[in-house]
């Protein structure tokens, strides 16, 4: 493909994903775009639609897909900023996968291809060699099978989620500094107290709704409670504020979201909890799977997000749940005190990034053999470890390369495609902006 169309196709694909949004808020895809054109990393992240159209028609790996592994439960954007901490219904401190937008359910490969990729661009930009980034995706690759097979031959050698009982060097600071985390700070950011009683500070991004508008949600959020997987644990339905909320994140440019203030557990003011309610989009990797069965599965896209983040997340958010918003798909999750995500600017030297990659192989291998005949979905009814195991091991070495080989064409595709993304958008030539 010549530099020219390779432009244009470009444009094409992001016009085709954002194009409805973008008529909508065209100031919010122009901040979304401005912050893409920061790095190939950053293009990357906000371009899965691009990758996914890449895909198609893209033969390599079917040697290890078939009608099973073709149809797993998968993350939808497993890049490497996408792993970071999260409070279980436990109660336990996990690192784990995070951001389930895009989950859908597809070949297991692309999930390992995204993140492979993203890797290589990391690599690069901390100047490692080809060789290092080589030795980075194997040691990933050959993570995930390890971690995987242990958990096909029955679980007694797998290692399990990453906590604080065996994380180490940088996954574990993560979880230490999160650990250090509290509700009260996190409420001291968001509200302020007036009168005696907490409200949201509004300032930017955060915006006061008419009464009309917090009727509305005040009815979508008596439907989400209905959704809760635990419907008779004890939790307030008490709304104290509602705030909407644009701008947040680079994936959800366009999208309107609301912050809901609850009455926590006691009247301590200290114990308050803070849910979201966002509008969920279609996840980019849906439009490149024609699979009637998988979509007629969702009632709509806030029921998918929900319902795939408690495939692939074992002991998921207690407050995770699905509503409707003027007959809109919202998902509905708290903001956890305890989120942080893991920074790559302080990882940088080959043996370090090693010992994260190979975590986070053993992380995605937990993720993809959750959701399968053993959860309590039925969209994904066999043993998914099983399933990628089997058809991995007749070529496991084979299979190892493909990713090596993947990462490298595809880092250096991503790199060039930033600069024509660059191009495009600085001279006008995306429509609708």
């Amino acid at each position: 493909m010549s530099d020219a169309s390779r432009a244009d196709f470009i444009v094409d694909v992001l016009a085709r994903e954002f194009g409805e949004l973008m008529a909508i808020d065209p100031a919010a895809f122009r901040r979304k775009f401005r912050k893409m054109a920061a790095s190939p990393f950053a293009f990357y992240r906000g371009s899965a639609s691009l990758f996914y159209a890449d895909q198609v028609g893209d033969h390599r790996d079917d040697s290890f897909l078939d009608e099973r592994t073709s149809r797993v439960w998968i993350h939808g954007d497993l890049h490497a900023e996408n792993f970071g901490t999260y409070m279980n219904s436990s109660g336990r401190l996990v690192f784990n996968v995070n951001d389930f937008d895009e989950a859908y359910v597809g070949p297991f490969s692309w999930d390992l291809k995204r993140f492979a990729a993203s890797v290589a661009l990391i690599g690069y930009s901390k100047a490692l060699s080809d060789d290092n980034i080589s030795a980075l995706v194997t040691a990933f690759a050959e993570s995930y099978l390890t971690e995987l097979r242990a958990i096909a031959h029955g679980g007694d050698d797998a290692i399990g989620s990453i906590t604080l009982e065996n994380a180490t060097g940088a996954l574990r600071r993560v979880l230490q500094e999160a650990r250090l985390n509290t509700r009260v700070d996190l409420l001291s950011a968001q509200t302020t107290i007036d009168e005696y009683e907490r409200r949201f500070s509004v300032g930017e991004g955060v915006y006061e709704v008419d009464e009309a508008t917090a009727a509305q949600v005040t009815d979508a959020f008596q439907q989400y409670l209905g959704t809760l997987p635990d419907a008779g644990r004890s939790i307030s339905t008490h709304i104290k504020d509602i705030k909407l909320r644009k701008g947040v994140g680079i994936g959800s440019a366009g999208l309107p979201s609301y912050n809901l203030l609850l009455e926590g557990h006691t009247e301590a003011l200290e114990n308050d909890v803070v849910i979201y309610m966002k509008q969920a989009q279609v996840p980019a990797v849906a439009r490149w799977i024609d699979d009637d069965r998988v979509r007629s599965y969702f009632k709509h896209q806030g029921h998918r997000t929900a319902e795939s983040q408690r495939a692939l997340q074992a002991h998921a958010d207690p407050w995770l749940g699905f509503t409707e918003l003027d007959g809109v798909g919202q998902l509905v999750a708290e903001v956890s005190p305890y989120a942080a995500d893991l920074d790559w600017s302080d990882v940088n030297e080959p043996e370090e990034l090693s010992g994260v990659v190979t975590d986070l192989g053993r992380a995605v291998a937990r993720m993809h053999s959750v959701a399968d005949d053993e959860s309590s979905h039925d969209l994904v009814d066999f043993s998914t470890e099983e399933a990628i195991v089997a058809v991995v091991d007749r070529d496991p070495a084979g299979f190892v390369a493909h990713l090596v080989d993947f990462a490298h064409r595809y880092g250096d595709q991503a790199r060039e495609d930033h600069q024509d993304f660059v191009d495009v958008f600085r001279n006008g030539r995306i429509p609708g902006l």
